[in-house]
């Protein structure tokens, strides 16, 4: 997989009409991204569709970057599995870009999905030792079921709450850019 610092990167976006594909939810993009970068979630990603609209960019390299760089890597990884080698992963994603001081866009602020999904997880295990302390022992299945679903996506580096979440009306905006959040 071919990766570019965030500098290379936004040297190369200035000296060619290369894209910079956002994969994060669309409230996360809102929130900030890398100036020029067009919004296409993770969870809607399709590589052919996207290469066929690419309007005679085709054979040119095109750049893939999220928060952090986790999911930008999936991202890249569907490509190379469709086939397609242009794609280049932005290492360390918007948080490095931001850090190097490069040009950013902000709107309103969000809570990152990341966020989400540990307020998420330690609810449903605050809940689970609560229903099994007061009402019945079996209900400490679901902090143990939580638990294990946590281990699963640090081992595997996919998260189903975080790709459940993603779908979340508060994390969704329009085709005008308004956001439910």
């Amino acid at each position: 997989m071919k990766t570019i610092d965030v500098k290379q990167c936004a040297e190369q976006l200035r000296q060619s009409n290369a894209e910079l594909i956002d994969v994060r939810t669309p409230v996360e993009f809102r929130e900030v991204h890398a100036e020029g970068a067009t919004n296409i979630p993770l969870d809607r990603l399709d590589p052919k569709a996207f290469v066929d609209s690419r309007n005679g960019n085709s054979g040119q390299p095109f750049y893939v970057i999220c928060r952090s760089g986790n999911r930008s890597t999936q991202a890249a990884q569907r490509f190379l599995d469709a086939g397609i080698n242009e794609v280049v992963n932005v290492e360390g994603g918007t948080s490095a870009w931001e850090s190097a001081g490069l040009p950013v866009q902000r709107g309103k602020k969000a809570i990152s999905l990341e966020r989400q999904v540990r307020i998420a997880a330690g609810l449903l295990v605050i809940v689970g030792v609560l229903l099994a302390m007061f009402i019945h022992p079996c209900f400490m299945g679901l902090s143990a079921f939580v638990g294990a679903g946590l281990v699963f996506a640090g081992v595997t580096d996919t998260c189903g709450m975080g790709m459940l979440l993603a779908k979340m009306p508060w994390n969704q905006c329009s085709s005008t850019g308004s956001c439910s959040v």
